[in-house]
């Protein structure tokens, strides 16, 4: 296969230097990612100037821009390839729950999958970042039986792996998203009271059995197929009750 990378933490992070590392064994592999890092970048086009793809070594290209940004370019004319699936990350850090939101490492995997070719986004899910090789190995393997997925087109698969050594991960499980509670206060910058730092992201709420936090606790691989349109079909028939009160 013919995959395109890309990321959120910047080409020359760990993460997709190791993903690039263990694909690159079996595919063909392109990266396009940001200069330095976009984290939490979201599904954020840069519409205000223009982007140029600066070429950092053969099939590797760095762009000062977004994922979504770096991931457009690559599928719609900078490149004359035609690629067979996109893969972002590995992410420094967890993708689970409401953090995919505003996740460019998942934003730049729904843009591939926009524009019409399967897309996986792979993080590695703790701070530590001690176990990049697992990932590496993780993903080998995930992307290696892909082509026996029989997935819909509009769906990306958000894997989550533990930051553990490859003999302690305990298997797969296919999960859904978690939820979080509400993100801690601001922060008042310590040397400038007129400037604001936004605060963590709130403590797990909902992480049991099934769910993606309850996966890497439990030191499995946690893949979450997620699905692009955001409408909350249980809520029409109500809203639509609701207006026709407006007349």
């Amino acid at each position: 296969m013919k995959i395109l990378v890309s990321n959120d933490d910047g080409y020359q992070a760990k993460g997709i230097q190791t993903l690039v590392k263990y694909l690159s064994q079996d595919h063909e592999v392109i990266v396009v990612a940001p200069s330095e890092n976009k984290s939490a970048a979201s599904s954020s086009l840069t519409l205000n100037r223009a982007l140029k793809p600066v070429k950092i070594s053969e099939n590797t290209y760095s762009i000062d821009a977004t994922p979504s940004d770096c991931v457009h370019l690559a599928l719609c004319g900078f490149l004359k390839d035609d690629f067979d699936l996109v893969v972002t990350g590995i992410n420094f850090g967890p993708n689970l729950g409401d953090d995919v939101i505003y996740s460019g490492t998942v934003a730049g995997a729904i843009e591939g999958r926009f524009l019409g070719l399967p897309s996986v986004a792979i993080s590695l899910a703790s701070w530590q970042g001690e176990n990049f090789e697992t990932a590496g190995i993780i993903a080998k393997q995930l992307i290696g039986h892909i082509s026996h997925a029989q997935l819909s087109h509009d769906t990306v698969l958000n894997v989550n792996i533990p930051d553990v050594a490859i003999e302690s991960i305990k298997g797969f499980q296919t999960t859904r998203l978690g939820k979080r509670h509400m993100s801690e206060p601001s922060i008042q910058d310590k040397d400038d009271a007129s400037l604001y730092w936004i605060g963590e992201n709130g403590k797990e709420a909902d992480n049991g059995v099934g769910t993606d936090f309850h996966a890497i606790d439990n030191n499995y691989v946690s893949v979450t197929p997620l699905q692009i349109d955001l409408t909350k079909y249980n809520e029409i028939d109500t809203v639509s009750d609701w207006l026709s009160e407006l007349g």
